[in-house]
């Protein structure tokens, strides 16, 4: 039962869960599903949220946590070969004892696996400056829907030897390869680092002041975007020490060298004051930091708290269209009665919606169904997409369509046809049927 649900609402009972420590097990079962057409669904430590580990037509669950047989960290190439069972935190601690970091870092480092990072995608703060896994990736090892080995990538950081199949597999969700191995391209560690937390009056004020912040030079390493709903909601759980005039807030994370670091940062600071800022507050010690984020780091908690079955999206606009983006959430909110907490990494225009409400309640579930609509027709007319990080998995399937058109979906469910013809790995997963994604 445990390995039948993730960090989304979706439950269902495997027939069995495989737990391979090598590669050969991997292809003798995938070999052994195909001959019976039995559903193989790959997953690490389930903090997915949209119910792409679940197994809702039943099957198999392969547990890639103890697919742990090699962690290399090889700082003269500035690379880590790994396998997909080690923790975010696990390779970030081997590559800092060399002077490195991996940029990706989701917010569940510490428990998510490579695996699952690689199989959705998933960025975290740092992809404002540094990208997301598929930009940090070099390599994969992997086994196809066919029980066949496939190598994708180079150890180098140039490349163009035939179709990029690395950054193809990555975001897929499981749905065209089982990853084994991940060459990873490493960053050295910055020099210097400084933490600086602005506050305003308005929403539109704090969403004006990311779009100035990333229009000129100097690129944040981190910043996120908490609103009103969300500021209120952490008031409880956290001291803040925060006007109550405040109904936004910006953190921002630069790095940079010894020399130029303070000067960047009072740039920042300038650069975040704008006429409805109330303050910026720059971090001079580690306990001031930590002060400095407590607020953030107390919002996921108190969510979980206060509404556990709130619906979570992760949508991204282009960041001049972020004040856009805000605004019209503030409407939808209003106009269909749901109270609605956006947060998130502002730099990349990718913005967490939660909509606080009871799916039990009829009426609430109703006028959900409409906001989410709304809020997915949003997203679209601002250029943006409907997920950032998290994925599509079964919870945003049915909606694909209205991103993409039918030539791209028909497309897709071609590649998957060619790497898993037997619609074995994870089926039912990212992609709609042809036929609900016609107009």
């Amino acid at each position: 039962m445990a390995y039948g649900f993730d960090n989304s609402r979706q439950q269902a009972m495997p027939a069995a869960v495989c737990f391979p420590r090598r590669t050969e097990q991997i292809t003798q079962l995938v070999q052994l599903c195909r001959q019976d057409g039995i559903p193989l669904i790959t997953r690490g430590k389930g903090t997915g949220t949209t119910g792409a580990t679940t197994p809702a037509q039943g099957g198999i669950i392969l547990s890639t946590e103890r697919l742990r047989h090699r962690l290399e960290i090889d700082p003269a190439n500035r690379l880590a070969i790994a396998s997909p069972g080690f923790t975010n935190q696990e390779l970030q601690n081997a590559a800092a004892e060399q002077g490195f970091f991996w940029p990706p870092d989701p917010t569940s480092a510490a428990t998510c696996t490579l695996g699952g990072n690689l199989a959705y995608n998933s960025a975290g703060p740092r992809a404002v400056k540094y990208g997301t896994p598929r930009e940090n990736t070099l390599g994969l090892s992997t086994v196809t829907g066919l029980g066949e080995r496939l190598r994708t990538g180079v150890k180098t950081t140039k490349g163009v030897v035939g179709y990029d199949l690395t950054r193809l597999i990555i975001g897929s969700e499981g749905t065209l390869a089982i990853i084994t191995e991940a060459i990873l391209k490493l960053t050295p560690k910055p020099a210097a680092k400084r933490t600086l937390q602005a506050t305003y009056q308005t929403i539109d004020a704090a969403a004006q002041a990311v779009s100035a912040l990333m229009a000129q030079p100097i690129t944040p390493c981190a910043l996120e975007f908490m609103d009103a709903q969300a500021i209120n909601m952490v008031r409880n759980y956290a001291d803040l020490q925060l006007s109550s005039k405040v109904t936004a807030m910006l953190m921002i994370e630069i790095d940079g060298s010894i020399e130029s670091i303070d000067a960047d940062a009072k740039k920042i600071q300038h650069i975040a004051s704008n006429k409805d800022c109330l303050n910026v507050t720059l971090a001079n010690t580690p306990d001031e930091i930590r002060t400095l984020w407590r607020a953030r780091k107390a919002l996921s908690p108190a969510l979980r708290n206060i509404a556990p079955k709130k619906i979570n999206e992760d949508v991204a606009v282009p960041v001049s269209r972020l004040p856009e983006l805000i605004n019209g959430l503030e409407q939808l909110s209003a106009r269909h009665g749901i109270t609605i907490v956006n947060f998130g990494h502002a730099g990349n225009g990718n913005i967490h919606v939660n909509l606080l409400l009871d799916p039990d309640d009829k009426t609430q579930a109703e006028a959900s169904a409409a906001c989410l609509s709304d809020v997915f027709q949003l997203v679209l007319a601002l250029e943006g997409t409907l997920s950032g990080e998290h994925g599509i998995g079964r919870v945003k399937r049915d909606f694909i369509h209205h991103e993409l058109d039918e030539p791209a979906i028909q497309l897709m469910h071609t590649i998957k046809k060619a790497f898993d013809p037997d619609n074995i790995l994870n089926p039912g997963v990212a992609l709609p049927q042809i036929n609900t994604a016609l107009p």
